[in-house]
């Protein structure tokens, strides 16, 4: 019976499934609920407080009398002070409970009696809070925290069916507050309340909705009461990039999708509607770039084009200098360095796959399949961390006038040298002095030679404008006619076992392709 090596490959298939499933935009405000309201009860030393039954008052009494004592505030709204009696202090605001305690006790002891009242906490109440929240139920809390406290304390709104824009605070089975979390994200602004025990806070159905998507601070599904918005309400949620120039809006009509296109300028009055997409653009047509050159030269090391200049037409406006070596210069590019990156990854993931999916006859060998996997899945992780350089590989100096540059390119000009570099697989990877006679194998042998038997290992030749040649290592005819000049580099790749690693074609060809690229040489 056939041992599988690894059957976790099926655990790549809800991952493969769900990377196809297009992600709905989070809706605006969704960061609010994370648990910073939940952990911040608040006491209710806020000036504006309204005492309320079941508050906790400290009065403090010296002079003629003395006294120190914590009341609770009754049903009636009062506290006892004894010898002095009740004093009404609900509903009082919280900056004025001193000076009402004041003028009570000043009635009975009107001399020579000093008063200090103050809130010492707030009434513990139970709140429930229902409708589109994650978890409906009933928490506790203190009556001045805030309808936030208890929200987060339900997890918060939930992101496709709750309203951020309409949240009811219910007392006796009557509305008395609704609360909109737009005005507080975006004015901070936050209608007064305060709340009772029993009371109920209900998040209301979502309203209508657009998503936004492109440049903007935040892609996000903005909500809206009206039958329709405009732009200019979406813009001040999520801050559109400087750099967007129009918009586009796609509108859904049944089974028909339309498409409008506004300049950004013209767009603030153009109608919304539930369910557009709205995607803010920058549709600017490159009239300069800027490139770098960097290296062996006199010029200044920033240059701005027209769009469009040529390799030829920059290089006539740098300023050599007797050290610059122009026939090795290089041209180093983000969009070939994307392109490299992308290649490596796919190679890499492709490995990965015939790895975790391989098979074998026996328990034996599926044992010794199960350490090679090990082995190859670790250097696996350590090759997808290899950056490539992004190098265009310059054959000559007739090809320069084709060359148009890009935006962010990187020209790079190199000092005449003397030393050819050796890397890789020898004994002491170092700088060798370049000498006319010698080829590749005396410059091997003068790193101490090869690490392993030459007999499958590949040699590159690297030169400064990024040409490459590859040799096999047991060619010694080749390696000895290989032209080699000063700032040449010699790669000597790792060679790989085909006697225990099943799949040594495929990542002998990964370590040639990390070589060429990003100039590493990557062992097992």
């Amino acid at each position: 019976m056939k041992q599988y090596l690894i059957i976790i490959a099926l655990l790549f298939l809800p991952f493969t499934a769900s990377a196809n499933v297009q992600q709905a935009a989070p809706v605006y405000g969704d960061w609010l609920f994370n648990g910073d309201f939940a952990n911040q009860s608040f006491n209710g030393f806020n000036p504006d407080y309204q005492l309320a039954i079941g508050d906790k008052i400290r009065v403090q009494i010296w002079g003629g009398t003395s006294l120190d004592a914590i009341f609770e505030i009754d049903k009636q709204g009062n506290i006892f002070i004894p010898k002095v009696g009740p004093v009404h202090v609900s509903g009082v605001k919280n900056s004025q409970l001193n000076q009402v305690v004041v003028n009570r006790v000043k009635q009975v002891f009107q001399s020579n009696v000093h008063i200090y009242a103050t809130l010492e906490s707030a009434q513990p109440v139970k709140v429930y809070v229902t409708g589109h929240v994650m978890q409906p139920g009933l928490y506790a809390g203190l009556s001045s925290d805030s309808v936030l406290y208890f929200l987060d304390k339900a997890k918060g709104i939930h992101p496709t069916s709750g309203s951020y824009l309409d949240i009811r605070l219910i007392r006796s089975g009557q509305p008395i507050e609704t609360f909109n979390l737009y005005t507080f994200l975006t004015q901070g602004l936050m209608t007064p309340h305060q709340i009772r025990d029993g009371d109920t806070i209900f998040v209301s159905p979502r309203k209508k909705h657009v998503a936004v998507e492109g440049l903007v601070a935040k892609a996000s599904s903005i909500e809206f009461e009206q039958a329709q918005t405009n732009l200019a309400y979406v813009k001040q949620m999520v801050k559109p990039d400087p750099t967007v120039t129009h918009v586009r809006i796609y509108r859904n009509s049944g089974t028909e999708q339309f498409v409008d296109y506004y300049a950004i300028g013209q767009a603030s009055e153009a109608p919304l509607y539930s369910g557009d997409k709205v995607v803010f653009v920058s549709d600017q047509k490159a009239r300069s770039i800027s490139v770098r050159v960097e290296g062996e030269h006199e010029s200044e090391r920033e240059y701005v084009l027209p769009h469009g200049s040529t390799l030829t037409e920059l290089i006539n406006q740098i300023e050599l200098n007797n050290l610059s070596d122009l026939s090795g210069i290089q041209l180093f590019r983000n969009s070939v360095k994307a392109r490299q990156k992308e290649m490596l990854q796919s190679s890499l993931q492709s490995l990965e796959s015939s790895v975790l999916t391989a098979r074998s006859d026996t328990a034996e060998a599926a044992a010794l399949r199960a350490k090679e996997a090990e082995l190859i899945l670790q250097w696996v992780e350590r090759a997808k961390n290899i950056e490539p350089r992004g190098q265009v590989i310059l054959t000559n100096a007739d090809v320069f006038k084709d060359i148009h540059l890009e935006q962010g390119d990187i020209i790079r000009i190199p000092s005449k040298s003397s030393l050819v570099l050796v890397h890789g697989e020898v004994v002491f990877p170092s700088a060798i002095t370049h000498e006319a006679d010698s080829s590749v194998i005396d410059y091997i042998n003068s790193a101490g030679g090869y690490t392993q038997s030459e007999d499958s290992t590949y040699v590159i030749v690297m030169h400064k404008n990024g040409q490459f040649e590859k040799y096999l290592a047991e060619d010694t005819s080749k390696l000895k006619r290989a032209k080699i000049v000063g700032g040449d580099e010699i790669f000597i790749l790792p060679k790989v076992d085909t006697k225990y690693l099943q799949f040594s074609k495929d990542i002998t060809q990964i370590i040639y392709q990390i070589a060429v690229s990003a100039a590493v040489v990557l062992g097992m």
